[in-house]
């Protein structure tokens, strides 16, 4: 990883502070797109440690706007020559109260796959000039408890709840993973992964029963090292810049349920998400199929 540049969103805290450590003490130029400068500037001086050099840095911007992903969007673009490897691990989980981002979006929506979605298309062209792009998306095996509806994707029309939301919105991960997949030149590859129940802080302001659940089940979990495990490996491994299109578990190819599965799903969704972000990104007729 000597010498490659790695974005991970999120990366102040749990499995994304992980990745971004394990990352930079194999060599990597690390860039940490967080929320909170606080925490932050913390998890670097932890990862500075340990690196054993001085190659991370800080950006920071609310995935909950699109005004704040796009200027972080254009610093990184004026920053840095390339993106080898985009992780885009930050997501959340609300309690059974719907609540909308500064745009207007369903928030679970808006920051666990239009977030990403964005930040994908604003920082492709960077990634496209590493000789071996690599975007890695992090779901959940929670996507198989989705009530998913192309036509209600921000619970406006359905009673709202907190955990369907969020395993609506992993499953739109495994589905933009795919439909990314099928639009990139071939020297790019996308691959979305479960990184097992983690006992981090995640979950641990959701007043909710699963907030609940969360917390009682947290002595049964695994840690944060290992659960940034398969992250770590797509970003390192000879399979992780070659099999594309793909869910990982454990650090092998999963299957994801049916509704992940469907190529109209993927690209239905991908039309959609254009559509709320008046965004153009990726027309299939200009690009190269992999």
């Amino acid at each position: 990883m000597k010498d490659k540049i790695c974005v991970i969103t999120g990366a102040n805290s749990g499995i994304g502070k992980v990745t971004a450590r394990e990352l930079a003490k194999r060599g990597a130029h690390v860039v940490m797109l967080c929320r909170n400068e606080k925490k932050a500037e913390r998890a670097k001086e932890d990862i500075l440690r340990v690196c054993g050099h001085s190659r991370v840095d800080i950006v920071l911007a609310d995935l909950a706007s699109t005004q704040q992903i796009h200027s972080a969007a254009e610093h990184i673009n004026k920053s840095y020559p390339k993106i080898d490897v985009l992780v885009n691990n930050a997501g959340l989980i609300t309690n059974n109260t719907r609540a909308t981002t500064e745009d207007g979006f369903e928030m679970t929506f808006g920051v666990n796959h239009l977030a990403p979605f964005l930040l994908t298309q604003l920082l492709l062209d960077k990634i496209l000039v590493s000789e071996r792009g690599n975007i890695i998306n992090v779901s959940s095996e929670a996507h198989r408890f989705a009530s998913f509806d192309l036509n209600d994707l921000q619970y406006q029309d359905r009673k709202y709840n907190g955990l369907k939301a969020y395993s609506s919105s992993k499953l739109c991960n495994i589905l933009f993973t795919r439909e990314l997949s099928q639009r990139l030149p071939a020297h790019v590859v996308s691959n979305s992964l479960h990184p097992g129940a983690v006992a981090s802080n995640f979950g641990g302001g959701v007043s909710s029963f699963f907030g609940v659940v969360m917390q009682l089940a947290r002595p049964f979990m695994i840690s944060e090292e290992k659960g940034a495990e398969t992250s770590i490996y797509l970003a390192t491994s000879e399979e992780g810049f070659t099999v594309t299109g793909r869910y990982f578990k454990e650090k092998k190819v999963a299957n994801p349920n049916k509704e992940a599965s469907s190529s109209y799903n993927a690209k239905r969704l991908w039309e959609i998400s254009e559509e709320l972000l008046s965004t153009q990104f990726l027309p299939q007729n200009k690009a190269a199929s992999v």
